[in-house]
């Protein structure tokens, strides 16, 4: 079977707000994607919407307005024929950079030409309900099940040892996989042995980049100014859904701080529940680690020869894709093995990356990640990363892979790699080549 190339058209996104106190709380985030999709197809106005064969939504929560098949919904909503295909897609943090690989694959072997790639995530809020009580349950018998694997797999060799250059203790493999991801976090940075400080001149790092791009009109390339509800809050912080606010334009990160400094971070009590396994200090705050967030990207992929045939400029071409995996208890390490085989996939060395969009879910795992990596940190989030902008779980990866583009684009780089670490133990990387 021939493959055939695949190229990155666009990449957009919705601002990230607050998860549950932000400028989205009183949006139906089904409609803000259906509007994102629209402006996306209207930046491209040489693309059809009846070119478009299939949608595929990345969501973690998927409740409320996004239950059954969210993508269907949102791809009316974005004015797209009735007989587009959709399908919704789940692999934690990194569900639309899944979503994303799947319709790569899907190009790459001819089953279509064109397709839209979006993630959308509503972090503290759900319309309609969250959980009902049997998917409770089926939840807590998982867990009961994943604390027996762990167990059984202890007696086999390290699995992907190949990709670390420290052991991993004993006291850390042999811990409860089923914990929250704050406390991984706490467990890479005992392996590597991280201090505080360092973690934390990251995060201010974090803030100073995307203030900067900020102030140079960088994220107006990718960020899709929307009409929303401004929601109201009482005393207490909580949204009090009866009232209803004026219309604003939403169009910043919301958990941008500018002026973070190490004075303010240093001054933050570690996160509660975090515990040093090995008896080391707890080092894992807020201030290094993602917000959580509500927000929509969006991103268009096609064949290039459909690409050509329209003369369309795409912004990259995609060139490498995988995912990986890792002992549950070190989580942020995921990027590590994803990225290892997408590079032999793409047929290039970790030296030929020009830029990364590395997810910042914490600082903790990016630091020990790009040093296995062998990827110079200055090669990395040149514009800032999740830390300050926001990490609105399932919209995330598609964020990724198009702020990636276009700082390319930008840049005059060659390569870009987009990668994220993945709740219970995966990775996900995403390889592009600049089309300058």
């Amino acid at each position: 079977m021939k493959q055939q190339n695949v190229v990155l058209v666009d990449g957009v996104r919705s601002a990230f707000g607050r998860g549950g106190r932000g400028m989205l709380v009183a949006t139906r985030l089904d409609e803000t994607a259906g509007k994102v999709v629209r402006a996306l197809m209207e930046r491209n106005p040489k693309v059809s919407p009846f070119l478009v064969e299939d949608m595929g939504l990345g969501n973690v929560m998927g409740a409320g307005e996004l239950v059954l098949i969210g993508a269907n919904n949102v791809a009316h909503l974005a004015g797209l024929p009735k007989e587009v295909c959709s399908f919704d897609s789940n692999r934690q943090c990194g569900s639309s950079m899944e979503t994303l690989q799947r319709l790569a694959a899907a190009i790459a072997v001819g089953a279509i030409d064109c397709g839209i790639a979006v993630g959308i995530e509503r972090m503290g809020r759900s319309l309609g309900g969250g959980l009902s009580s049997g998917a409770k349950t089926r939840i807590t018998e998982f867990n009961k099940n994943l604390v027996k694997m762990n167990k059984l797999q202890r007696d086999l060799p390290p699995d992907h040892s190949e990709n670390f250059s420290v052991p991993f203790p004993d006291y850390i493999l042999d811990s409860n996989p089923i914990v929250g991801m704050t406390q991984t976090a706490q467990n890479v940075a005992e392996v590597y042995g991280l201090t505080r400080e360092e973690i934390d001149q990251f995060s201010v790092e974090s803030h100073r980049k995307v203030a900067e791009a900020y102030d140079r009109g960088i994220y107006k390339d990718e960020i899709i100014p929307l009409e929303v509800e401004q929601p109201v809050f009482d005393d207490q912080g909580n949204w009090v859904e009866a009232e209803h606010g004026k219309t604003i334009i939403f169009e910043q990160d919301e958990c941008l701080r500018r002026g973070t400094n190490m004075e303010g971070l240093s001054g933050l009590n570690p996160v509660k529940g975090v515990v040093s396994l090995g008896g080391k200090e707890v080092i894992i705050t807020a201030g290094n680690s993602c917000p959580t967030n509500d927000g929509v990207s969006a991103a268009l992929l096609m064949s290039e020869d459909k690409a050509r045939e329209l003369g369309l400029t795409p912004l990259a071409r995609i060139v490498g894709m995988a995912v990986g995996g890792v002992k549950p208890q070190v989580m942020g390490l995921g990027p590590i093995p994803a990225t290892k085989k997408a590079l032999r996939h793409a047929g290039i060395e970790a030296g030929q990356i020009d830029r990364v969009e590395f997810n910042e879910a914490f600082a903790a795992q990016v630091i020990p990640s790009c040093k296995e990596l062998g990827i110079p940190l200055d090669r990395v989030n040149v514009n800032g990363g999740s830390i300050a902008i926001g990490h609105p779980l399932g919209a995330t990866g598609a964020r990724l892979v198009s702020t990636v583009a276009h700082e390319l684009r930008r840049s005059g780089g060659k390569y870009g790699l987009a990668t994220q670490c993945i709740g219970v133990g995966m990775g996900i990387s995403t390889i592009i080549e600049s089309m300058n």
